[in-house]
């Protein structure tokens, strides 16, 4: 931005006051001026005093003080005040009959469009009104037609001039209101994502929170009972607590590092990030790890793998584990007393398909209502085009089957 841009936004930001103290300097310079001179050459039908010439100049300036805020009250006052003085014998003041032209610019620029239609027109005819006085006193013909012609052009050079004026503020406003929208949009965008990105923490902690406690809990409920019988069961049980709540922890710190990451805060790496948000996310080979955590809290659970595994991205392998992790964490809460478990992982060509089967009672336990579990799942599975289906199995227990679409193979598979 150059230096006469900078001072027309600072004149548009403050016109009432730029204006009001242009026009009392103009009034403190015109009048007295004109006044002096009024008695000349320009005064053809009649000899006015100085103090007349005085009032019919500021009448014709003062009006300029609302310019730009009401600019067509301030080009019918102009107009209406160089009428009246012609009409009392005054063709024309020099210089104050002059800024006529300041009015016309000011409302072809800030005025609505019929305003400074009809002011360039009304110009137009004062011009030849104003040839029409001064002809009287000489050739007519020759006057009227050199004064319009003269005084014509320069109203037409200011319309024009103000046109153009015009143009260039509509453009000017219309980007700035653009910017505006645009940066509306950017917010509304940014606050979307952080709207998504709490939902998916939330999920993330759900996913982990409760998963490790059901872990947790079911641990301490056996290693209660065998606390009596078998000492060193008890000690192996509760070797499982302290470490799947270690596990969990872990998980909670790397999940929640994307929050903190302020150089300054404990933990924190030489980039600012966490240590603990160093670590990968799970992932589909993560699964087996799950079932043996599992397992070792005295479920009786397997794990059956069948075709061949495939490399997933790093959201949709996510996803096969967190479904997994939703599905078990359900059989520890509602499946009640020593189920059996089967986790089915199928890899096929295009999807790959994740059925987790238990015999207990989960069907008919009466859930305490909070549970976001199974809406999770099938949240997840949504986001990635697959689906979730749930529900009792027959013969007795409970069914958790994933179907997840797999992105194309562009990679030798492995095994």
């Amino acid at each position: 931005m150059n230096w006469y841009d900078a001072i027309g936004r600072w004149s548009d930001a403050h016109r009432s006051a730029v204006d009001i103290i242009m026009t009392g300097v103009l009034l403190a310079v015109i009048v007295p001026f004109s006044a002096a001179t009024g008695s000349g050459e320009f005064l053809i039908m009649s000899e006015p005093n100085g103090p007349a010439l005085g009032v019919m100049s500021f009448f014709v300036i003062a009006p300029l003080a609302v310019r730009r805020t009401h600019p067509v009250l301030s080009v019918v006052l102009v107009y209406g005040a160089i009428l009246g003085h012609q009409l009392l014998g005054v063709p024309l003041i020099i210089p104050a009959d002059i800024f006529v032209l300041v009015a016309l610019f000011s409302v072809t620029v800030y005025g609505p469009r019929w305003a400074h239609q009809v002011a360039i027109t009304s110009g137009l005819f004062g011009c030849f009104l104003l040839g029409v006085f001064i002809g009287v006193q000489g050739d007519m013909l020759n006057a009227i037609a050199v004064t319009t012609v003269l005084t014509g052009s320069m109203f037409l050079a200011t319309w024009a001039f103000g046109l153009v004026r015009r143009v260039s503020r509509s453009s000017i406003t219309a980007l700035r209101d653009r910017a505006l929208r645009l940066e509306i949009e950017r917010d509304q965008q940014a606050q979307i994502a952080t709207a998504a990105e709490r939902s998916r923490i939330a999920r993330e902690m759900h996913d982990i929170v409760a998963h490790s406690l059901s872990v947790m809990i079911a641990q301490a409920d056996g290693g209660r009972y065998m606390a009596a019988a078998e000492p060193e069961a008890a000690t192996r049980t509760l070797g499982t607590i302290a470490e799947t709540g270690r596990a969990a922890l872990a998980d909670m710190r790397r999940l929640l590092g994307v929050l903190r990451s302020e150089p300054g805060d404990p933990g924190a790496g030489e980039h600012g990030g966490t240590l603990a948000g160093l670590a990968p996310q799970p992932a589909a080979s993560d699964i087996e790890t799950l079932v043996a955590q599992v397992r070792a809290s005295g479920l009786r659970i397997s794990l059956v793998r069948m075709g061949v595994a495939r490399t997933l991205p790093p959201g949709t392998g996510l996803t096969l584990y967190r479904i997994c992790q939703e599905a078990l964490t359900n059989i520890l809460k509602h499946a009640g007393p020593d189920p059996t478990v089967t986790v089915v992982l199928t890899w096929g060509p295009r999807s790959v398909q994740l059925q987790v089967d238990d015999d207990g009672r989960g069907a008919s336990a009466n859930g305490d209502g909070a549970g976001q579990g199974l809406l999770g799942m099938r949240e997840r599975a949504a986001m990635f085009g697959g689906t979730v289906v749930s529900g009792p199995r027959p013969g007795g227990g409970f069914r958790v089957m994933l179907d997840l679409p797999l992105p194309e193979q562009r990679t030798d598979p492995v095994t």
